[in-house]
């Protein structure tokens, strides 16, 4: 649509410019003039060649136009829910129970407990039954464990097991092992002592030394710093102890450390091996209890 004059005329008047004369002369231009026109602008293009380098995009449509699936779940029954509700409510009622810090308690103070977790005392007492009958608690007289894979351990160990075959040869190999840890152990003990008879010497010497030192040799003035020194020295000995030990700095503390280390090296020089005697004392005597070396 061509505009007539009087647009012209308006825009020189509100302008002070006149755009017809602009227009004109752009497209007058010798730049505009050169540009190709219909059938020689597409000969151009296709000689430029922008098929080569152009995006494609073909290979990402089947990922644009695939669709996130999403699951639905089904709505869950009543049935259900409230199995959930029994579920949840009873881990609550076992939370309360271990937070009292016991492994038993009285059954009134049972009762008790789970009548506080819910609003309605009836439904307490139903969840209390239902605990019981669930085996997250042990209800036995009066008495209720809180702990039933405890009591399950203290049983287990009361009921008599297989009396192994005499005539096993594994048997009689374990005799034997028992015999020779028991040899060493022996000896690491005596090793053991024999230290802390030695230390506490020490100690008998060290302070008879500082008593002469005090009273006729030098003055307290004099030896108040040194038994200072003396001391810092022992509790910095201490504090290594616990770091590399990770055990209390005391004397049972430091007899286990000596007696593992003692019973270690005896094991060593012996050729016992520690893996088999405890393969054959969990197979016969799984109860026993026995503490490994280094625990």
């Amino acid at each position: 649509m061509v505009p007539d004059q009087g647009d012209f005329k308006a825009n020189v008047n509100s302008n002070g410019m006149c755009r017809r004369f602009l227009h004109e002369g752009a497209m007058l231009s010798p730049a505009m003039r050169k540009l190709p026109m219909r059938e020689n602008l597409m000969e151009t293009l296709r000689g430029i060649g922008t098929s080569k380098d152009r995006i494609r995009l073909e290979g990402l449509s089947p990922h644009l136009e695939e669709k996130t699936t999403v699951h639905e779940v089904a709505a869950l029954s009543d049935q259900e829910a409230e199995k959930l509700l029994r579920v949840a409510l009873l881990e609550v009622m076992k939370t309360r129970l271990r937070e009292t810090g016991k492994n038993w308690i009285p059954y009134s103070n049972f009762i008790r407990i789970c009548e506080e977790c819910f609003s309605d005392p009836k439904l307490g007492l139903e969840s209390a039954k239902l605990l019981d009958e669930s085996g997250g608690v042990i209800v036995l007289g009066n008495l209720v464990f809180l702990r039933p894979e405890q009591v399950a351990k203290a049983v287990g160990g009361l009921i008599p097991l297989q009396t192994p075959n005499p005539n096993d040869p594994r048997i009689k190999h374990l005799l034997e092992m028992e015999t020779q840890k028991a040899k060493i152990d022996s000896k690491a003990n005596s090793l053991v002592r024999r230290e802390l008879w030695v230390g506490l010497v020490y100690l008998v010497v060290q302070t008879a030394g500082f008593m002469r030192l005090t009273f006729w040799e030098l003055s307290w003035d004099v030896m108040e710093p040194i038994c200072f020194f003396f001391t810092s020295m022992y509790f910095m000995a201490a504090y290594t102890f616990f770091l590399k030990t990770s055990k209390e700095p005391s004397f049972e503390g430091f007899y286990q450390s000596r007696f593992t280390t003692k019973q270690k090296r005896l094991i060593r020089a012996h050729n016992f091996d520690m893996e088999k005697y405890d393969k054959l004392r969990n197979m016969f005597y799984p109860h026993s209890g026995q503490v490994k070396i280094g625990d």
